[in-house]
């Protein structure tokens, strides 16, 4: 079970942090992704981390999201600071075995979160 947490609203240039937390799964073992989706359009990937912390970001997030995870407390986060507009959606954090190759593609995740939404006024 994967449960996500920290959205919520903020103004252009603020910053939040997103958490979710794994359980009754091997989170060590994992790849932990995030994604998100706008209003009315298509889910898409965010970041990605590996169980040994190497990282991986979209071009429209990088420099401005950090990933990073605890082993010791299962929990993935994504720390984003000057946020825009754009960046409203519904973020989803989601897991795979750390063996995959593709982060970026929904379908290689086996476990998804809930989703927290994230909304930034301008």
């Amino acid at each position: 079970q994967l449960q996500a947490s920290g959205g919520g609203l903020v103004q252009a240039g603020g910053s939040l942090r997103l958490s979710c937390v794994v359980s009754g799964r091997i989170f060590s073992e994992k790849t932990m992704g995030w994604f998100r989706q706008a209003p009315g359009k298509e889910r898409v990937f965010v970041s990605a981390i590996k169980s040994g912390g190497n990282q991986f970001y979209a071009d429209s997030v990088r420099g401005r999201f950090t990933i990073s995870r605890d082993n010791i407390k299962s929990t993935v986060y994504l720390q984003m600071n000057n946020l825009k507009p754009d960046d409203t959606a519904v973020y989803y954090c989601a897991a795979q075995p750390d063996s995959g190759s593709f982060f970026w593609r929904e379908n290689e995740y086996e476990y998804w979160g809930q989703g927290t939404l994230v909304t930034v006024s301008s």
